[in-house]
């Protein structure tokens, strides 16, 4: 079907000023043409967001340590059904609010190049071939590939976005060109390349100079031009209107507005495009750059089946929300997205030995959950996941962080009782994403919510250090979206877990590997650094000692490392292809990984395989 075409016949029977209208993220209706409201702002980054019950997976980070492509695409599919079973409901109420289009403001694929950068977890890691290969499937599962578009995935944000939190709204990254291209695009080409995603979103700060959600180079003559992008292009929420309040690069909104919509940024999520009126009146913009954008807004409609009656998706019943099925392959993506950094024979647990889980994520729901989330109905916090294989003691131990003249009637004394009680202690720590967030969230809110130490906070400290004067073989659990110091967990613990926020069935998957169920096959898509000391300011946007392929210290846990319970070894016949040897007693998933150096290191290849105990397998690339 021509898509274009008919949104062209629809548009060009608008007035100007029902074609500027419908360049805000709250479109009205326009009755006397049939074309209800529609509100263009959703969020699924890992889950159908905002909108009540949904299936929650694992956060964006964790997603990608189980380097597993093949699976992030079924996972997308999932969300893509929940997200038009949902629409679908909706509809019949006659129009949408926020939260219940099919317009899907995911994923995340800037590049976590500072692990002090609080919306780090919602992004795909460091290194910008596994960013733009996961993305790829994330796309391809939302938007399916029917004569419709089962939902529209936006690309964000464009470009080089990756904190300080703070500031955003007026920071300048600058960025050399061979950053540029190979670190803060890269992924945004390959997306586009190999998924043609329906929208991208620009980004709040300025990159060398211009606004990203106004910038020549950027939008006109590297996205439209090289890169060959047909679809449409939202601004970040409130970034048109930072163009002037606060870049300072224009006078008033009139010309901000003006300046995006000449650079080629079709919808405005904000306030900004109510001042496309004046700024037509001043010669700012002209009727024929509208025509186009909003062109673009109704190809998109239209290839969504909005206008049709005979949508392939319009059948997605309500009962596949939360369905047990979609429940499964949550499940296999928590387990995967689970990162075995060292094991000294303690693990799998037997059953039969007395457990004392403690610390203040044992039994967080928030820590399953990430940012940007829907409602589960049915979840597994780390305590709850082991009680379904065994009995074990608990006790809190501590808060998340200190609270000033709160007594909480949470003492260590009450972790030090279960685990001289106990033979093994499950230490369940970390940051919450309170703690690693987005600017205006609570707990962080004068840093923008970046973190400004990559150490645990002191009263979690306080309890580790106390347990482990017991003696008592510990399995520290570390529960984050991103990197924190393990380096004396390395060295004085048993076995030491990364489990990024995990999901609706994160502490499942977690017992699931503690007890042996299924060999954890987790990467670290990120590297895990000892300090902030190490690494260059946090504002300065050169790759130079960033990321395993320019850090030039010494890594705690390198940028894809990660155990399994068996005993792995690659032979490379050739630079192509690799036997993969299980020589251990266990059966187990393994990623491949594929490194060349040009000239430094740089992955180039992944794959995941199922090895079973004994079994050799030959992977091509």
């Amino acid at each position: 079907m021509d898509f274009e075409k008919m949104a062209k016949e629809l548009v060009a029977q608008m007035t100007f000023a029902e074609k500027m209208s419908q360049m805000r993220y709250e479109a009205p209706a326009i009755e006397r043409l049939g074309i209800p409201a529609y509100c263009w702002w959703n969020e699924g980054l890992h889950g159908v967001a905002r909108s009540g019950r949904a299936t929650v997976f694992p956060q964006s980070i964790g997603m990608a340590a189980s380097f597993n492509e093949e699976l992030m695409l079924k996972v997308a599919n999932v969300i893509s059904d929940e997200a038009r079973a949902k629409y679908n409901e909706y509809k019949k109420f006659g129009d949408t609010e926020i939260y219940q289009g099919l317009t899907y403001w995911s994923p995340n694929i800037n590049i976590f190049r500072d692990p002090r950068w609080g919306r780090g977890h919602e992004t795909y890691g460091e290194d910008p071939y596994l960013t733009g290969r996961m993305g790829t499937a994330f796309v391809k599962g939302l938007q399916g590939n029917g004569k419709y578009r089962k939902v529209d995935a936006t690309l964000k944000h464009y470009a080089a976005h990756s904190g300080p939190e703070k500031g955003r709204l007026s920071f300048n990254a600058v960025v050399n060109e061979k950053d540029l291209r190979e670190t803060y695009l890269w992924a945004f080409k390959y997306c586009i390349d190999n998924a043609d995603p329906s929208a991208l979103m620009g980004a709040y700060n300025r990159t060398n100079g211009e606004p990203c959600c106004g910038s020549k180079t950027l939008l006109k003559d590297i996205l439209r031009e090289e890169f060959g992008f047909k679809g449409y292009v939202v601004s970040d929420c409130g970034a048109i209107c930072a163009i002037n309040n606060e870049h300072k690069v224009t006078e008033n909104y009139a010309e901000s507005a003006a300046l995006a919509v000449n650079n080629g940024c079709d919808l405005n999520c904000g306030d900004a495009y109510k001042w496309l009126k004046t700024a037509a009146a001043l010669d700012l913009v002209s009727e024929e750059t509208i025509t186009a954008c909003v062109e673009r807004l109704f190809t998109a409609r239209f290839r969504l089946g909005m206008f049709a009656d005979d949508c392939e998706y319009d059948d997605i019943p309500f009962d596949v929300v939360e369905s047990d099925e979609f429940a499964a392959i949550n499940r296999e993506m928590a387990q995967e997205s689970i990162v075995l950094l060292k094991n000294n024979g303690i693990l799998p647990l037997k059953k039969d030995l007395k457990i004392a889980v403690v610390g203040p994520n044992a039994d967080s729901k928030d820590v399953l959950l990430g940012n940007y989330h829907g409602v589960p109905s049915k979840y597994y916090t780390i305590l709850r996941g082991l009680q379904q294989y065994t009995g074990v003691g608990y006790a809190q131990g501590c808060t998340l962080f200190e609270v000033p003249n709160r007594d909480w009637g949470i003492t260590v004394r009450e972790a030090l009782v279960e685990v001289k009680n106990a033979d093994v202690v499950i230490m369940c720590m970390g940051l919450d994403p309170t703690m690693e967030s987005e600017d205006g969230d609570a707990y962080n809110a004068q840093t923008g919510g970046d973190k400004v130490t990559l150490e645990l906070p002191d009263v979690q400290n306080e309890l580790y250090e106390e347990i482990l004067k017991l003696g008592k073989p510990i399995v520290y659990v570390n529960v984050s979206g991103s990197c924190i110091n393990l380096s004396k967990q390395k060295d004085q613990c048993d076995a030491v877990l990364q489990c990024f926020y995990p999901g609706a069935m994160g502490g499942l998957a977690l017992a699931d590997i503690l007890f042996g169920k299924v060999s954890p096959s987790g990467r670290l898509p990120v590297t895990f650094y000892e300090s902030v000391d190490d690494l260059p300011d946090f504002t300065d946007y050169s790759m130079e000692n960033r990321t395993y392929k320019f850090f030039k210290g010494t890594p705690v846990y390198e940028f894809g490392y990660g155990l399994t319970y068996s005993e792995i070894e690659e032979n490379w016949i050739d630079e192509n292809a690799v036997e993969i040897t299980n020589k251990g007693d266990f059966d187990t998933k393994y990623s491949v990984l594929k490194f060349e150096y040009i000239p430094h290191k740089n992955l180039c290849g992944f794959k995941k395989v199922f090895v079973k105990k004994g079994e050799t397998v030959t992977v091509k690339f």
